[in-house]
This record gives structure tokens, sequence and C-alpha cells, in this order.
């Protein structure tokens, strides 16, 4: 007589469902479909593939400074003088909004990186020569950001102009000299170098993102502050 057969585990069904949350930003394809398999009484979660989208979309989700958003703040700032008033000194509330958007630039950088490692990594990107490359970038993207911010002062840097605190003249010394906008070219080569350090398709999109950001910014904030140091120098040519 033949003993009875214990029956089998039951084939795995695949059942879709949106997961939003889970594996946050670690894992940026969250916003994907989460895809349930089912054997027997268990259920064991499968992630789907990562894409390169899903990481770009967790980054530009993750709240960091977006630089026309900063400048509306200065211009209204600049018009009404209420963080001024509110601070009982101009210079006390340009250090604030300085020290916010240093923060919020340490919470960008590390969506940026998370938003690479949670994605494959580019085979032609992935060696030492290019991991040399990004180095360069990135210690080339260093110099202009730190010499900018040492040519400018904290008060320059974080659009104290803004606030009334105007140097002399605009600065043109290094690396005003080599590049206009060196802080924020600067800043898209750290970026970048930092993509190819890590042989990241999604740092290099993201790069390519920030850049845009940048450059829309200079296109709205070059104007206006030219605009200011020539009213500053007619009223200095006046009292003279």
């Amino acid at each position: 007589m033949l003993a009875p057969v214990a029956p089998g585990p039951s084939p795995p069904v695949v059942i879709p469902g949106p997961q939003r949350a889970g594996w946050g930003l670690q894992d940026p394809s969250y916003i994907t479909h989460t895809y349930i398999f089912m054997s027997g009484p268990t259920r064991t979660p499968s992630r789907p593939p990562p894409s390169i989208l899903s990481g770009a979309f967790a980054f530009l989700q993750c709240p960091h400074p977006r630089p026309i958003v900063c400048q509306q703040v200065a211009r209204w700032e600049q018009k009404t003088r209420k963080l001024s008033k509110a601070f009982r000194s101009p210079y006390l509330a340009c250090y604030s909004l300085g020290a916010a958007i240093l923060l919020l630039n340490i919470l960008r950088s590390h969506c940026f990186t998370q938003a690479m490692l949670s994605q494959p990594k580019m085979e032609s990107l992935d060696n030492p020569m290019a991991y040399r490359v990004g180095l360069a970038l990135l210690g080339v993207g260093s110099t202009f950001v730190l010499s900018s911010f040492f040519a400018l002062g904290f008060t320059g840097t974080f659009l104290g102009d803004y606030f009334g605190i105007l140097k002399e003249a605009r600065v043109t010394t290094f690396p005003f000299n080599i590049l206009d906008n060196p802080m924020y070219w600067g800043s898209t080569a750290n970026y970048l170098g930092w993509a190819v350090m890590h042989a990241s398709p999604t740092g290099l999109l993201l790069t390519v993102v920030v850049a845009l950001i940048y450059r829309v910014a200079i296109l709205y904030e070059e104007p206006f502050t030219a605009q200011i140091y020539q009213q500053k120098a007619s009223s200095s040519h006046k009292r003279s």
C-alpha cells in the first residue's frame, strides 16, 4: 500500500499592491509597486528592480534648499525688512537664514548619496580611472566653493546684499576672475565628481537636475544683484 503523499507548497501568486513606506530613503523604489509572493501560509515582500527615475524622484522629494525659493525669501526681506526687524539686526537675520541653508544643504547631500547607493552602478564608470577623475572633479569643485566663501564671507555668500549688507564693490578676485558664479558651478562639480566616484547613473542624472536649477537661479539672481550694486554706486557718486 502506497503511503500518502503530503501536499507540496502552493505555487507563488503575484499580487501587486502600492507600497509607500517600509524602506524610506534607503531604497527610493518605494514609490513604485511592491509585489507580494505568497507561498503557503507565509508572505515574503519582494522589492521591484530599482530604477534611475525612482532614485531621482526620491531625491527631489527630499526637502533641500532651492535657490529660487531662497532668493524669493531674500527679495521679500529686501522689500519689507521683516526678518531684520524680527531678529533686531540684519546681520543676525542673515546669519539665521545662512545657517538654515547650510543645514538643508547637508540634508540634500545625504539624500543625493542615498539615492545613488540604492541604485545599480554603471559598469563603464566602475573602474579606478573613473574614480580618479571623479576625485579630481571633487577637488576642483571644493576649491571653487571654499575660495568663493572666503572671498565673499558668510554674509556675502548667504544673500547678505538683500539684507543691506553690501561690500564696497563686487568681488573680482579669485575665483571670480576665472569663472562667473563659482559657488554654483563648484557645487555642481562636486555632485558630478561624487556621482562618477560612485559610478552612479542616478547621480549623473541628478547632477544635470542640480545644474539646471542653478542655471535658472543665476538667470534670476544676476540682474537683481547687478541692480543693487548699481544703485549703491550711483548713490555714492551723488554723495561725492
